[in-house]
């Protein structure tokens, strides 16, 4: 038996997550579909975490066991030409038997894209909350500062959470603002990308944090405001959960050891 390691790619626009679902339309569900169609094995498939329905992945791991000995490198072109157009598999290396994709992951990297032009871009559409009104951005930096470290996140958490415990750490977290789309005198803000870099993340807890801090930036919440509701540890004090849309999964890491030897 061989343990393969990949990375994939995917538009999460038509999809109902990562993780496997009944009604079969998930990225799990595509590749276990197209694994099966190229080795004749049924099997499943570990990933590095989920991603909810709408959500995207800029190389999200995922680990197989496989008794197959089709060769590494053909094993990316093989699986794409039987994957939808917008699921992509970019990366295979053979990993230990021992490898667990979500049980290794030290990091965690999600980005979240807001386009605060006065007008959508057709474009980017799919992967852009579109908010054509002002937002206070320096506010919603201070904002941000709020969530680093280790705190109980029950407050950014979805009240359907089944986590024993909602302990997480924020190692980093910050925004970046492309104005290079903006329009010569005109309000445009530019694209605001917001990346947050945690040990792990509850189910929507970045776009519930993105949620709030667009309340932040809208005037509606003072900055200073999210160490409150931080340590309110009750949902209902945050603000609404922001679009899936806006939501890429961006990277993730294992161990120096680990980083180096799978993905160079």
């Amino acid at each position: 038996m061989r343990n393969l390691l990949m990375k994939v790619n995917y538009d999460g626009t038509n999809y109902d997550g990562f993780q496997t679902q009944p009604q079969g339309n998930t990225i799990q569900d595509r590749l276990e579909q197209a694994i099966l169609h190229l080795t004749g094995e049924e099997l499943k498939i570990t990933a590095s975490g989920r991603t909810d329905a709408g959500v995207h992945a800029y190389g999200q791991p995922f680990n197989f066991t496989t008794s197959s000995r089709i060769p590494l490198e053909r094993w990316c072109l093989a699986l794409n030409a039987r994957l939808p157009q917008d699921i992509v598999v970019t990366e295979a290396r053979e990993v230990p038997l021992t490898f667990h994709s979500r049980r290794g992951a030290k990091r965690k990297t999600y980005r979240y894209t807001i386009n605060g032009n006065r007008f959508p871009d057709p474009f980017q559409r799919r992967w852009q909350l579109h908010h054509p009104v002002r937002l206070d951005i320096p506010a919603m930096q201070q904002g941000l500062t709020h969530i680093l470290g280790t705190h109980d996140f029950t407050s950014f958490a979805s009240r359907r959470s089944t986590k024993a415990s909602h302990v997480r750490t924020i190692f980093e977290a910050h925004m970046e603002v492309d104005r290079s789309m903006c329009r010569p005198s005109s309000l445009d803000q530019g694209v605001i990308q917001t990346y947050i870099t945690g040990s792990g993340f509850l189910q929507h807890m970045v776009r519930i944090i993105m949620g709030t801090l667009i309340h932040v930036g809208e005037g509606k919440i003072d900055a200073d405001h999210v160490a409150e509701i931080l340590a309110a540890c009750d949902r209902s004090a945050a603000g609404p959960t922001a679009m899936a849309k806006g939501l890429a999964l961006w990277s993730v890491e294992y161990d120096e050891t680990e980083s180096e030897s799978f993905f160079l």
